[in-house]
């Protein structure tokens, strides 16, 4: 198994690493007691292959001695566990501006007496442990995304970005409403409608015949182009942003003919761009 212990100052940006940790399929658990690090292991290494990737956070809310985590590493190295020691800083005035901002009490506060001192205790008694780590990634110059970036980095060397970002491309009926979920709506009510054809209504945009007639138009393959276009120049920007997923709708009447031919030619395309892809009919089954 792979474990990440995840340590550092308050206010540093620990609960940020973790979300990133877990969104990328680590299984993580804020808090634990340095006792139970070898028994989390533990019973890691006895689970599914969901949780072979593991991470826990360590700090000062667990006691100001460090003694019962280093021997906790002293077991999980006899046990042959794979970990690393990731410590999260920032200069104090970055850590106090955030937790003015923030308006939450530093574990230190109420035994430091103001949040300066508390912010250069918890760094002093911090200092075994920062000294041990096999990372440190300093925050106070990083944006959320910057973060992000330099984490996955870590977690995935020499990954590629692209393969991050998933695309849900959906089909949908106005007739039904629009899906809460989108990020992208298009609206492809003006191409004609096979409903009106014999022998198609009862077919669907899946259908060969559904989407020879729809095709047929050079409107339709005109929007696809102008459609394909602009998502070739959305999705690496939402790349760059961090997005890990986004949502392309595109919508008909009733959900069952033009927007699902649509929806399935750009979902081939997405595909072929290299990105996950999953391609959906919310309303085609419906009556």
């Amino acid at each position: 198994m792979e474990l990440f212990i995840v340590s550092g100052l308050s206010g540093a940006g620990k609960s940020t690493v973790m979300s990133i940790l877990e969104d990328s399929g680590y299984f993580c658990v804020d808090n634990l007691p340095p006792v139970l690090i070898p028994k989390f292991a533990e019973l890691c290494q006895m689970g599914s292959e969901a949780h072979k990737r593991a991470a826990v956070v360590c700090d000062i809310r667990g006691g100001s001695s460090f003694d019962g985590l280093f021997e906790a590493l002293e077991t999980l190295d006899r046990m042959q566990v794979k970990y690393q020691i990731l410590f999260v800083e920032a200069d104090d005035q970055t850590i106090i501006k955030r937790y003015k901002e923030t308006r939450r009490s530093h574990p230190l506060m109420e035994t430091q007496g103001t949040l300066a001192r508390a912010v250069q205790k918890e760094r002093e008694l911090m200092e075994p442990v920062r000294s041990r780590s096999n990372i440190v990634l300093r925050t106070d110059a990083m944006s959320t995304r910057k973060l992000r970036d330099r984490v996955l980095e870590l977690v995935y060397p020499g990954r590629k970005k692209d393969s991050e970002l998933n695309v849900c491309v959906t089909s949908f009926g106005f007739k039904y409403g629009l899906p809460m979920e989108a990020d992208l709506v298009f609206d492809v009510r003006f191409l004609p409608n096979p409903f009106y054809v014999e022998g198609l209504r009862t077919q669907t945009g899946l259908d060969d015949g559904v989407r020879d007639y729809v095709f047929q138009f050079p409107q339709s393959n005109e929007f696809l182009e102008k459609l394909k276009d602009m998502i070739d120049f959305l999705l690496p920007q939402f790349v760059e942003e961090g997005k890990s997923m986004v949502v392309v709708a595109i919508g008909c009447t009733g959900g069952h003919h033009r927007s699902v031919a649509m929806t399935h030619a750009l979902a081939q395309h997405v595909r072929e761009l290299g990105y996950q892809v999953s391609e959906n009919h919310r309303d085609m089954t419906r009556a």
